[in-house]
């Protein structure tokens, strides 16, 4: 298995970019203010620390995915981009969306606000392993 570095960076470069996208204020930004109670006040003084914990989460997960890409092209001998896709979208269905329906079921958060993270979530696998599958 190989992982396409140069590839793995500009996933994240995309990550970065549909997290600033989603969470804007033309994005999901206000309607998500409103269901967790945070003000814009407080989200851009805490945005330092939070863009470089994004970036790390972000760099962790670019990194699993063109793992998760390699072995299952490997396993395969399939490189598309459609597999790449499918690999995101497997990732984030197993991973990503189930954990974030169980934290938010049991912490009682409201159904929009898991809908609006969740679909942040698909939309940036699919962003990262579009960038890996084309590199």
């Amino acid at each position: 298995m190989e992982i396409n570095w140069l590839a793995t960076v500009l996933a994240v470069v995309a990550g970065m970019a549909v997290a600033v996208a989603w969470y804007s204020k033309k994005g999901f930004g206000i309607v998500w203010w409103k269901l967790t109670g945070i003000t814009p006040e407080e989200s851009k003084k805490a945005s330092g620390r939070n863009m470089v914990q994004l970036l790390i989460a972000n760099g962790v997960t670019a990194l699993g995915l063109a793992a998760g890409i390699g072995i299952a092209s490997a396993a395969t001998g399939d490189d598309s981009v459609g597999l790449a896709l499918l690999v995101g979208l497997v990732a984030w269905l197993t991973f990503s969306a189930t954990t974030l329906l169980q934290h938010n079921a049991f912490e009682l958060k409201p159904p929009k606000l898991t809908l609006i993270n969740s679909g942040y979530q698909l939309v940036l696998f699919l962003a990262m392993t579009l960038v890996i599958g084309l590199l």
